[in-house]
Protein backbone atom coordinates (compact mmCIF):
# COMPACT_ATOMS: atom_id res chain seq x y z
CA UNK A 1 0.00 0.00 0.00
CA UNK A 2 1.21 3.49 -0.85
CA UNK A 3 2.00 5.22 2.49
CA UNK A 4 1.55 8.71 1.01
CA UNK A 5 -1.96 7.83 -0.23
CA UNK A 6 -2.77 6.26 3.15
CA UNK A 7 -1.49 9.36 4.97
CA UNK A 8 -3.60 11.63 2.75
CA UNK A 9 -6.72 9.50 3.32
CA UNK A 10 -6.18 9.41 7.08
CA UNK A 11 -5.69 13.17 7.22
CA UNK A 12 -8.87 13.75 5.25
CA UNK A 13 -10.98 11.36 7.34
CA UNK A 14 -9.69 12.62 10.69
CA UNK A 15 -10.06 16.24 9.59
CA UNK A 16 -13.71 15.66 8.63
CA UNK A 17 -14.47 14.02 11.98
CA UNK A 18 -12.83 16.83 13.96
CA UNK A 19 -14.55 19.54 11.89
CA UNK A 20 -17.95 17.94 12.36
CA UNK A 21 -17.46 17.69 16.12
CA UNK A 22 -16.30 21.33 16.24
CA UNK A 23 -19.34 22.48 14.28
CA UNK A 24 -21.60 20.98 16.94
CA UNK A 25 -20.40 23.47 19.53
CA UNK A 26 -21.99 26.89 19.85
CA UNK A 27 -20.50 29.97 18.26
CA UNK A 28 -18.49 31.81 20.89
CA UNK A 29 -17.64 28.55 22.60
CA UNK A 30 -14.14 27.98 23.97
CA UNK A 31 -11.49 27.67 21.23
CA UNK A 32 -9.75 24.38 20.54
CA UNK A 33 -6.58 25.82 22.03
CA UNK A 34 -8.56 26.76 25.14
CA UNK A 35 -10.05 23.28 25.41
CA UNK A 36 -6.61 21.76 24.99
CA UNK A 37 -5.21 23.95 27.80
CA UNK A 38 -8.14 23.06 30.08
CA UNK A 39 -7.69 19.36 29.36
CA UNK A 40 -3.95 19.59 30.13
CA UNK A 41 -4.55 21.45 33.39
CA UNK A 42 -7.28 18.99 34.41
CA UNK A 43 -5.00 16.04 33.69
CA UNK A 44 -1.66 17.29 35.05
CA UNK A 45 -2.43 20.14 37.43
CA UNK A 46 -1.36 23.79 37.58
CA UNK A 47 1.27 25.03 35.14
CA UNK A 48 2.97 28.22 33.97
CA UNK A 49 1.84 30.16 30.88
CA UNK A 50 5.28 29.65 29.32
CA UNK A 51 5.12 25.91 29.76
CA UNK A 52 1.59 25.84 28.35
CA UNK A 53 2.75 27.81 25.30
CA UNK A 54 5.53 25.29 24.71
CA UNK A 55 3.12 22.37 25.06
CA UNK A 56 0.69 23.92 22.59
CA UNK A 57 3.54 24.99 20.31
CA UNK A 58 2.33 28.58 20.21
CA UNK A 59 3.99 31.90 20.95
CA UNK A 60 3.73 33.20 24.52
CA UNK A 61 1.58 36.10 23.26
CA UNK A 62 -0.94 33.68 21.71
CA UNK A 63 -1.08 31.69 24.96
CA UNK A 64 -1.57 34.91 26.92
CA UNK A 65 -4.60 35.67 24.75
CA UNK A 66 -6.00 32.15 25.21
CA UNK A 67 -5.49 32.32 28.97
CA UNK A 68 -7.06 35.79 29.19
CA UNK A 69 -10.20 34.47 27.48
CA UNK A 70 -10.35 31.44 29.77
CA UNK A 71 -9.78 33.59 32.85
CA UNK A 72 -12.45 36.08 31.78
CA UNK A 73 -14.95 33.23 31.56
CA UNK A 74 -13.91 31.91 34.99
CA UNK A 75 -12.50 28.67 33.58
CA UNK A 76 -8.95 29.18 34.89
CA UNK A 77 -7.39 31.18 37.70
CA UNK A 78 -3.90 32.61 38.10
CA UNK A 79 -1.86 32.81 41.25
CA UNK A 80 1.66 34.15 41.79
CA UNK A 81 4.41 31.56 41.52
CA UNK A 82 5.78 31.09 45.05
CA UNK A 83 9.23 30.31 43.64
CA UNK A 84 9.34 33.32 41.29
CA UNK A 85 7.01 36.23 42.00
CA UNK A 86 7.35 37.53 38.43
CA UNK A 87 5.62 34.46 37.06
CA UNK A 88 2.10 33.18 37.50
CA UNK A 89 0.71 29.70 37.78
CA UNK A 90 -2.52 28.80 35.99
CA UNK A 91 -5.06 26.36 37.44
CA UNK A 92 -8.34 25.04 36.10
CA UNK A 93 -11.40 26.10 38.13
CA UNK A 94 -14.43 24.00 38.98
CA UNK A 95 -16.30 25.91 36.25
CA UNK A 96 -13.54 24.91 33.83
CA UNK A 97 -13.79 21.25 34.84
CA UNK A 98 -17.56 21.35 34.44
CA UNK A 99 -17.38 22.96 30.99
CA UNK A 100 -14.71 20.50 29.86
CA UNK A 101 -16.79 17.52 31.01
CA UNK A 102 -19.93 18.86 29.32
CA UNK A 103 -18.06 19.41 26.07
CA UNK A 104 -16.56 15.92 26.21
CA UNK A 105 -19.97 14.44 26.96
CA UNK A 106 -21.52 16.23 23.96
CA UNK A 107 -18.78 14.99 21.62
CA UNK A 108 -18.94 11.45 22.97
CA UNK A 109 -22.74 11.45 22.62
CA UNK A 110 -22.49 12.60 18.99
CA UNK A 111 -19.90 9.95 18.22
CA UNK A 112 -21.90 7.23 19.99
CA UNK A 113 -25.06 8.19 18.10
CA UNK A 114 -23.18 8.01 14.78
CA UNK A 115 -21.61 4.67 15.75
CA UNK A 116 -25.08 3.22 16.47
CA UNK A 117 -25.59 3.19 12.69
CA UNK A 118 -22.60 0.87 12.19
CA UNK A 119 -22.83 -2.92 12.40
CA UNK A 120 -21.26 -4.66 15.42
CA UNK A 121 -18.47 -5.90 13.12
CA UNK A 122 -17.77 -2.38 11.86
CA UNK A 123 -17.66 -1.02 15.42
CA UNK A 124 -15.23 -3.82 16.36
CA UNK A 125 -13.02 -2.96 13.38
CA UNK A 126 -12.90 0.67 14.53
CA UNK A 127 -12.12 -0.45 18.08
CA UNK A 128 -9.33 -2.72 16.85
CA UNK A 129 -7.59 0.14 15.00
CA UNK A 130 -7.52 2.47 18.05
CA UNK A 131 -4.13 1.28 19.35
CA UNK A 132 -2.63 1.99 15.92
CA UNK A 133 -4.13 5.47 15.86
CA UNK A 134 -2.76 6.17 19.35
CA UNK A 135 0.66 4.97 18.22
CA UNK A 136 0.45 7.19 15.14
CA UNK A 137 -0.50 10.21 17.28
CA UNK A 138 2.53 9.61 19.53
CA UNK A 139 4.85 9.64 16.51
CA UNK A 140 3.60 12.95 15.08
Amino acid sequence: MDTVALAASLRLAMGRIVRRLRQAHAVGDVTLSGVSVLAWLARTGPDSPGSLAELERVRPQAMASTLAGLEQRGLVSRTPDTADGRRSIVSITEEGRTMLEQRRSESVSRLAHALDEFTPQQRQALYDVLPLLDRLAERL
